[in-house]
């Protein structure tokens, strides 16, 4: 018997960001990074036209996917009908809370766009968070969370990500693997909650003040940085500096997201909203 025609897809709206990644290779790699596991639930962010979803539903045992376009729901409702270990939910990811999608360990896999990468990266990251994270950002975007102390690439991005958890860049994705192409390549990044985060919850707001704070400064050197910061005097910056074992003349480019937490919890005040 034959299978009953697809219905037509929608064009990719670029108000949503989308370009829908077309080339199997890439995708395979995806998978493969996510590595599905049993007894867990894959939590996917933008299924779009299902070609991930496809390969993740061949693997995973439970399989949740968060689709923002209204126009694509009903398509991918029809096309996983039959898998009842598939589940589609309309919402915005970044109004959806994907903790309460699932039970037990889960992980988490997406094509993010482009211009919400940040945020969805640090709302995945919000406790409880998943054991693992594999995301298609752009490659400007996943090297600059990958990057060590002292890279070029490295800011407040690097440090804020890499105090919850390990970063690493899997594989490069080419512009000619999406439709409709973007102007940039892409590149899959994997994160790793940290067993040992470098803050706790409750200090994740003020160290990213912090840190958000000092690569306004980056140039400077941390004697400065910390004055502004915490509105020291001279003298009681490099006291400060000195307890936390850090040089007054390094850079905040230079420092690690540990030695930021060391500055953190031996500043006598909260750090500066550098937004004010």
């Amino acid at each position: 018997m034959s299978q009953p025609p697809r219905p037509s897809l929608p064009p990719a709206r670029k108000r949503l960001g989308q370009h829908f990644l077309t080339d199997r290779s890439a995708l395979e790699r995806i998978v493969q990074a996510i590595d599905p596991r049993p007894g867990e639930t894959i939590v996917e962010i933008g299924p779009g036209r299902g070609a991930l979803t496809d390969l993740l539903a061949a693997r995973a045992e439970r399989l949740v996917c968060v689709e923002v376009d209204p126009l694509l729901v009903p398509i991918l409702t029809a096309r996983y009908a039959d898998r009842p270990h598939v589940t589609i939910v309309e919402g915005d990811v970044l109004e959806v809370s994907l903790p309460s999608l699932v039970k037990g360990s889960w992980a988490l896999v997406g094509n993010v766009p482009y211009y919400i990468t940040t945020p969805i990266i640090f709302q995945a990251l919000r406790t409880p968070r998943p054991s693992r994270m594999v995301f298609l950002v752009q490659r400007e975007v996943a090297e600059r969370v990958a990057a060590a102390p002292g890279d070029d690439a490295y800011g407040a991005l690097s440090a804020n990500v890499q105090a919850l958890a390990h970063a690493e860049v899997v594989a490069r994705v080419p512009a000619g693997a999406f439709y409709p192409r973007p102007k940039v390549d892409s590149a899959i990044l994997r994160l790793t909650p940290r067993a040992d985060p470098v803050v706790t919850p409750e200090e994740e707001v003020a160290f990213s003040r912090m840190v958000q704070g000092a690569f306004g400064q980056r140039r400077k050197q941390m004697r400065r940085v910390v004055r502004e910061l915490f509105g020291l005097g001279a003298e009681a910056a490099e006291a400060l500096l000195a307890r936390c074992g850090i040089d007054v003349a390094l850079r905040p480019e230079t420092l690690s997201p540990e030695a930021f937490a060391r500055i953190l919890r031996a500043a006598p005040t909260a750090p500066r909203d550098p937004s004010r």
